[in-house]
């Protein structure tokens, strides 16, 4: 019911838009996370974008990346600046309509996830 897309093979510096497609009812409903996982890691929060389109990231993003939503399109994109090795990893979206602002970087939060997609960054 999500579709992530958008991934690929960068190198530092580069920038990548990463789009989630949903079929999840009303969309303008839901709250949307980008997560992200890196190979031996635990998910890690990205970034959240709320009904009302207000937005947050995680510090380590922060000013790097953009998550931004479109209603008509039931899409929520994350913009991807300045990527570095670190930012390795596959990323994945997720939904959820009841998920409490405290529990926004919980990935047990969200009841909906797309499959991931891989963005790589070469030094």
């Amino acid at each position: 019911q999500l579709q992530a897309s958008g991934g690929g093979l960068v190198q530092a510096g580069a920038s990548l838009t990463l789009s989630c497609v949903a079929s999840v009812g009303t969309f303008n409903r839901y709250v949307v996370a980008w997560f992200r996982q890196a190979p031996g890691k635990d998910r890690e929060f990205v970034a959240v974008v709320h009904r009302s389109f207000r937005s947050s990231a995680a510090d380590s993003v922060k000013g790097r990346f953009t998550i931004s939503r479109d209603n008509t399109k039931n899409t929520v994109y994350l913009r991807m600046n300045g990527l570095e090795p670190g930012d390795t990893a596959v990323y994945f979206c997720a939904a959820s309509q009841t998920v409490i602002l405290s529990e926004y970087g919980n990935p047990s939060a969200y009841g909906y996830w797309g499959q991931g997609t891989l963005v790589t960054v070469s030094s």
